[in-house]
């Protein structure tokens, strides 16, 4: 199973690169990019969904907290951001670098750090089909 996981995440990784730079707005804020990937039903989890996307945060822009009703894989493709969960401390991420968020933890804090830079993110959420992905709009399906 880790070996499928580390396979699955490198493929998606790589599409990440690839994927033109067409993308679509993050919920109500135009500062965000983002891009559809891919959605596959989980066949090994009844009612469940694995969605990938990239994720643009303009240079410098701060993100409104957030949740999500699934499981997120986040991956670094590029640049330098802050992250915060909840009220644990913030943590700096570079290029290479991932975390997970849990269903409903709040993410108080998403920062592009450079103020040139766009910073890209991979988000990989594992979820119940049919269900919201997060509460700072809409991703499109």
């Amino acid at each position: 199973m880790r070996s499928l996981l580390i396979l699955l995440t490198t493929v998606l990784i790589f599409m990440a690169e690839l994927a033109p730079n067409t993308t679509m707005a993050h919920g109500n804020d135009n500062k965000n990019r983002r891009q559809l990937l891919l959605k596959e039903t989980l066949t090994n989890v009844p009612g469940h969904n694995l969605t990938a996307i990239t994720v643009e945060l303009a240079p410098g822009n701060v993100s409104p907290a957030h949740e999500h009703n699934g499981f997120v894989f986040v991956y670094v493709l590029s640049g330098k951001v802050r992250s915060q969960l909840g009220n644990a401390q913030a943590v700096d991420y570079v290029t290479g670098d991932s975390w997970v968020e849990p269903p409903g933890v709040v993410h108080t804090l998403t920062q592009n750090l450079s103020d040139k830079e766009v910073a890209k993110l991979l988000a990989v959420f594992v979820h119940k089909s049919g269900s919201k992905l997060t509460t700072s709009g809409e991703i499109e399906q």
